[in-house]
């Protein structure tokens, strides 16, 4: 505990370090602050063109020994980093696979990430099932001191295809309750020893395996290597215009997301503050007050956390600092974008659009564009191929539906341990996505929907994500999702699961076929409204649509 206190303190010194390091700056040259002599020709040359003074050329000495402290400060810093992947090094994870599971506090996910210098393979997790695919070598879950870490470590040991003990770092105080084998993650950082030597780590070795979300099924582990990362934080810095240094960032998004990975990489490369926010049930009210208190200027959030936020009665009121307000990893409705464009006026609204094979993003739609190209996700990154294509592998005409399919340098491995579902994912060499999207004249992407929600109703596709859009503009619906449920007459039928602003007046399929008018053709429009009070999302806010066909599908 004491060293983490003192490397807080440390970072909290080196700011202020670097604020003082930027004023002694206005103060010009430091070789000519050798003396008094010295200080007072300078002095009055400042005078001269008009620049303040410092009062005393005692003051030299200051800036001196606030150089000197700073050096140490950062050394001190760059070797807790060292130590912290020495001490995963130390335990064995030199080389292997290393998982860190949950936590709610969400700092503990990063250290992880230093595992990487040593060759280690993070792998983040939310949910234990995933690990029935792993062979489990390290793990460090967070908070140990209460019974479910004790029950999924015993999980671990009896799924893991490798039934070998498995090494155990506990971040809390009772390791105890992880099992005998566990051990402190602060007590092995405070170990003497010698460091182990660096692993030569290449480019294309596996550095992380990220789960897909699994809204349309069992999630799959992908498996992504160093340079995907490094060209995915590329991406990132590109598509926001970070600002570096000055930047100051809220992972807000859950850490076993490719969303909350994303935002924190590119951030590192850049030395910008990053907040990270508690990982647990979303609160509007938390996130905006986060964002007042810490002078957020960037934030991503997935769209049915934007809805949430505009929502907010005390949004509008809020001092807030944000500049650049981003969305992804699910559609956005044209009501959800034009809101936040009125709550938001002064932000940049970036689209980025990707998936988690993908590092995630391969596309991102301008804040010039936001409005103007109102449902378009963007144009593809100029790292990758993109090619819109049929079935048949056939690149189809501009205006026209077809599945978006991706070559390039963010492009993951394949899946872990799965190699039936890797070759039908790289049929042809290309990564099939499974959206479906079209493009304008202007090369704009819109997403249509996935592949595999699209409805066939008597021989004609309908597209849940259309069909969403429209009734989301609804005065009544707070929230709704589309699915399929199968027709005696024409194959499937379209049926609308939603939410009411108004539990009392919820709105009838007839009522909704009346206001839709020629919003959409007739084919399109559900033949049935299923009330609920909420519809189902996985803890990275994503609407879970396998379930809703599983209990509303037929």
């Amino acid at each position: 505990m004491r060293s983490t206190v003192a490397y807080k303190a440390a970072m909290a010194v080196s700011g202020l370090i670097m604020v003082l390091y930027l004023l002694a700056h206005m103060y010009g040259n430091l070789k000519a602050f050798s003396g008094k002599a010295a200080f007072d020709g300078y002095a009055e040359h400042l005078r001269e063109i008009g620049e303040p003074v410092l009062p005393h050329a005692g003051a030299l000495w200051i800036i001196r020994v606030v150089l000197l402290v700073s050096v140490l400060v950062h050394f001190y810093s760059a070797l807790m980093l060292w130590r912290r992947a020495h001490v995963a090094s130390s335990r064995g994870a030199a080389g292997q696979r290393y998982q860190s599971t949950k936590n709610r506090r969400g700092v503990q996910r990063t250290y992880a990430s230093f595992t990487l210098r040593w060759g280690g393979l993070v792998v983040a997790l939310f949910i234990v099932y995933h690990l029935l695919h792993l062979s489990a070598d390290y793990i460090a879950p967070g908070g140990a001191s209460n019974s479910p870490y004790e029950r999924l470590v015993e999980q671990l040991l009896a799924a893991a295809v490798n039934p070998a003990p498995v090494r155990c770092l506990v971040v809390g105080d009772d390791p105890a309750a992880a099992g005998p084998s566990a051990e402190r993650w602060q007590d092995v950082l405070d170990e003497a020893g010698d460091p182990h030597p660096p692993v030569d780590v290449a480019e294309n070795d596996p550095a992380l395996i990220m789960y897909t979300s699994g809204t349309t099924g069992r999630p799959k582990g992908a498996v992504l290597t160093h340079l995907n990362l490094h060209m995915q934080a590329v991406t990132i810095i590109c598509a926001w215009g970070s600002a570096g240094s000055a930047e100051i960032s809220l992972a807000a998004a859950p850490l076993f997301h490719i969303a909350g990975v994303g935002t924190i990489v590119p951030m590192m490369l850049l030395g910008s503050t990053m907040v990270i926010h508690p990982s647990g049930l979303f609160s509007a009210t938390d996130i905006l007050d986060v964002l007042e208190r810490e002078r957020v200027t960037v934030l991503f959030l997935v769209p049915t956390q934007w809805q949430a936020i505009c929502a907010d009665p005390s949004v509008t009121s809020r001092d807030l600092a944000l500049w650049v307000i981003s969305w992804g990893a699910a559609p956005a409705s044209d009501t959800l974008l034009r809101r936040m464009a009125e709550v938001f006026p002064a932000a940049t609204n970036i689209a980025v659009f990707g998936q988690t094979e993908m590092s995630p993003v391969t596309c991102v739609l301008d804040g010039a564009d936001a409005l103007r190209k109102l449902g378009s996700v963007g144009k593809p990154i100029s790292t990758l191929a993109v090619r819109v294509v049929d079935a048949e592998m056939r690149d189809v005409p501009g205006g026209e539906v077809g599945e978006i399919i991706y070559r390039g340098p963010t492009t993951m491995q394949g899946y872990w341990r799965n190699p039936e579902a890797t070759t039908a994912a790289f049929d042809g060499g290309w990564f099939h996505s499974g959206d479906l999207v079209r493009r304008d004249e202007e090369g704009f992407v819109y997403v249509v929907d996935r592949k595999k929600d699209m409805i066939i109703s008597g021989g004609e596709n309908i597209y849940c994500a259309e069909v969403e859009n429209a009734l989301a503009a609804h005065p009544g619906i707070a929230e709704v999702a589309v699915i399929g449920r199968p027709h005696e007459r024409w194959g499937e039928t379209p049926v609308a699961v939603l939410v009411p602003i108004d539990a009392e007046a919820a709105p009838t399929v007839q009522e909704l076929a009346q206001w839709l008018g020629g919003r959409l053709a007739g084919y399109k429009k559900p033949t049935e409204v299923i009330v609920l009070p909420e519809l189902p999302h996985n803890a990275s806010g994503k609407v879970v649509k396998h379930l809703l066909r599983t209990t509303y599908g037929g």
